[in-house]
């Protein structure tokens, strides 16, 4: 269940077996979530922090008018909602865009892990700062970027992230989503979005298409997106 967690990690610093085995102590209860289903509430208690096993999860808040913003995107591998440990409530709404596959981690359990094993609580804190670094990013994006530019940075973020877990088909990936919720997670509207979409057609960069990526021209859509993977901390270094 942890496999593609581990990859994760060990991207950034060195697991030991005796941490491996730490982590697969404290995750059980694997669930099935449909697709559109919300899986934690804003303000609810939580005593429980979801790892995603398989598919693709976001994080949203939304308006009294039913306006929506994704505000991060989850994929295979990303423990989602650690900060829940210690928030004990979210302040926002996560939800599966694909049908998925979670298992949990009680929090009893991670207060225990985090008293026996300070590295890898480092580690597991590091995985809420990069959280906090995408964030980063992503507001830098709605800020400055132009439309096509977002789409093209949030195409090679997912691109990235992917790649850690080998979730990559070649040069294609699924990404399980419609041009509105696509829109939502760039801050604009459906025609908007197709009309960046197109733009990034005919600038033979990548074609989305029914939740589907399909990247053409890797390197000429990083450099029309200026995506540094920096912020994604790629570096193997002790923490």
């Amino acid at each position: 269940m942890i496999d593609s967690l581990l990859l994760k990690l060990r991207k950034r610093d060195v697991v030991s077996p005796a941490e491996e085995q730490a982590l697969r102590d404290i995750i059980n209860e694997v669930e099935d979530i449909p697709a559109r289903k919300t899986v934690v509430r804003r303000g609810e208690p939580l005593n429980r922090s979801i790892l995603l096993i398989e598919g693709l999860m976001c994080r949203h808040k939304d308006l009294r008018d039913g306006g929506r913003q994704i505000t991060a995107l989850h994929v295979t591998g990303d423990f989602l909602d650690l900060h829940g440990f210690t928030l004990k409530q979210l302040d926002h709404d996560v939800m599966a865009l694909s049908p998925c596959r979670v298992a949990y981690a009680r929090h009893d359990l991670l207060t225990r892990l985090t008293e026996v094993h300070p590295h890898l609580t480092r580690l597991l804190w590091f995985s809420t700062n990069l959280d906090a670094a995408m964030h980063r990013e992503w507001e830098l994006s709605l800020g400055q970027r132009t439309g096509a530019a977002r789409a093209a940075h949030l195409f090679c973020e997912v691109y990235t992230r992917l790649q850690i877990v080998g979730r990559l088909d070649d040069q294609a990936y699924a990404l399980p989503m419609n041009q509105s919720e696509l829109g939502e997670c760039l801050g604009l509207t459906v025609v908007h979005t197709n009309r960046v979409l197109r733009e990034l057609r005919e600038l033979g960069f990548v074609q989305f298409s029914r939740g589907r990526v399909v990247i053409e021209n890797i390197e000429g859509l990083k450099a029309y997106a200026e995506f540094d993977p920096t912020y994604l901390y790629l570096d193997a270094v002790p923490r």
